[in-house]
């Protein structure tokens, strides 16, 4: 069959026409230090399993945002650069960290489930990401309002069951928020393309809003599939 004959432009694929070459060589830069955050994450989390560094402790909470509030009054300049890079690995390992109690529990339910969500979430956020270079730029940039306002709502469940204790309401409020940060993966992918075309070219701080993405969508896949494995076990 000719289509089969044909051959695949791999290159042409990796093309962005609506980016402009000053901001795809910025999107290298947040997208390495995006893969610096998930490694340094995994020692973090890995830590946390074996030695049981921190385990249960509210100061892995403490220590990420008190590393991304530092990130954050850090200014963005060469001088600073190093350092960035440096508490934004501090970040990282916190958050990997705080992914302990999350770990710890799919590890009691069924081991798998760990890689299988990573697996998912990074499949997940690679087709976002490239949804959101590929369109048109702005396209996906009316969403904010639509996911802020429903990251509220979230919020607002998510105290209100505290109370109750639904187990629908904590179903609706995972498998939502799920949908919430896929959306949110869109978003910040044109924010950042439209901040950097405006003059922004914090591309460390420009990683934290990717790899928060990240790290809320990987966290829910875990409690979806462990939820459905203790589902499927008491069956």
């Amino acid at each position: 069959m000719d289509f089969l004959d044909r051959n695949i432009n791999f290159k042409a694929l990796l093309k962005f026409s609506n980016i402009s070459p000053s901001t795809r060589q910025h999107l290298k830069h947040v997208y390495a230090s995006f893969a610096l955050c998930l490694l340094v994450a995994a020692a973090g989390a890995y830590v946390n399993v074996v030695f049981r560094f921190l385990q249960g402790s509210f100061l892995s909470f403490a220590g990420s945002l008190g590393m991304m509030l530092w990130l954050m009054f850090t200014p963005h300049s060469r001088e600073n650069e190093k350092k960035r890079l440096g508490i934004l690995a501090g970040f990282a390992f916190f958050s990997g960290i705080g992914l302990g109690p999350a770990l710890n529990l799919c590890l009691a339910i069924d081991p798998s489930i760990i890689p299988t969500a990573f697996l998912a979430t990074a499949v997940i956020f690679t087709c976002f990401s490239l949804s959101a270079l590929y369109a048109q730029r702005r396209t996906y940039l009316y969403l904010g309002g639509v996911l802020m306002s429903a990251l509220s709502l979230l919020c607002l469940s998510g105290l209100i069951n505290i109370f109750i204790g639904s187990t629908v309401l904590l179903k609706v409020h995972i498998y939502v928020g799920l949908l919430v940060m896929c959306g949110f993966v869109l978003f910040d992918t044109q924010l950042i393309i439209e901040k950097v075309e405006n003059g922004d070219k914090d591309y460390v701080w420009h990683c934290v809003d990717l790899f928060l993405d990240f790290i809320a969508i990987f966290r829910k896949i875990m409690i979806i599939l462990a939820m459905n494995e203790k589902v499927c076990s008491s069956v």
